[in-house]
């Protein structure tokens, strides 16, 4: 089996079993954006405890599977981090998205994405999910002094 194969599962099993779908009531990220060039629209909600890092993470949305797929993989990949690691992992993953030339080894299942970089139409659409995670942070940490980067609760 090639691993372009491999990937094409992947990206289609997180897309068939979408992982973490649904919406919390009480978020600290909570934020829907949309792709008007083909409809897509993914919200995600993640709550943080005291040290900022994600305890959980929903999102809803619909769109293409490429689209459904990276937001249920996104999901995946961030709980569990601190939003400092959140931001890494989002700004690896736009990265390899956009065709930067890298090791993205440590992006473990991530990696499957990489192929969209070649379908410039799609690249918006993988990375929906993480521009609407980036840009939560961003407005979480406007909302609450010192909490730049991810860092603890005040």
């Amino acid at each position: 089996m090639r691993l372009s194969d491999l990937y094409q599962q992947v990206i289609l099993d997180h897309y068939r079993r979408p992982r973490n779908q649904g919406k919390l009531p009480l978020c600290d990220l909570c934020l829907e954006l949309h792709n008007p060039t083909c409809g897509d629209v993914i919200e995600v909600s993640a709550v943080t405890d005291g040290n900022g890092r994600v305890t959980d993470i929903k999102f809803i949305g619909r769109g293409c599977s490429i689209s459904q797929a990276s937001a249920s993989m996104m999901t995946e990949a961030v709980k569990g981090k601190t939003l400092a690691e959140a931001e890494a992992v989002i700004q690896q993953v736009k990265a390899m998205l956009r065709g930067e030339p890298g090791d993205y080894r440590s992006l473990g299942q991530l990696q499957s994405l990489e192929g969209v970089s070649k379908l410039h139409a799609r690249v918006k659409c993988a990375a929906l999910a993480w521009n609407v995670l980036e840009q939560a942070i961003r407005a979480q940490a406007a909302r609450v002094p010192g909490r730049e980067k991810g860092g603890p609760k005040p």
